[in-house]
């Protein structure tokens, strides 16, 4: 995938409502925006848009439910999300576990 897919996923649930929002889908085995605007401090055109844009990364799809459209967690586009969030933050583990070691170095070597 490219990096600016990637990049409109971290963004997608970089933002705490979103993040909300999915943590609502996937207890709820899914919701109208209805029904999640009445769980949220946001107004339900405001959820609509945030819908949409999680649905625009493929981290929820929308079915149609009578009048209503009922959006689910894609549970494989969440699992990659997770793993990105993984290894980045492996990544920086390893970063930090560097910086760690030179400062230790250096601190060593200071006169005592």
């Amino acid at each position: 995938m490219s990096t600016a897919i990637d990049d409109d996923l971290w963004s997608a649930v970089g933002d705490p409502t979103r993040r909300r929002m999915l943590d609502l889908l996937l207890a709820h085995g899914g919701a109208t925006a209805t029904t999640l605007s009445e769980r949220l401090p946001v107004t339900r055109q405001a959820v609509a848009k945030h819908l949409g844009v999680l649905d625009r990364v493929g981290l929820v799809h929308m079915r149609p439910a009578g009048r209503e459209r009922r959006y689910e967690v894609d549970e494989a586009q969440l699992a990659r999300a997770i793993a990105q969030l993984s290894a980045v933050g492996a990544t920086w583990d390893a970063r930090l576990q560097r910086i760690k070691r030179i400062a230790e170095r250096i601190q060593s070597n200071k006169p005592g």
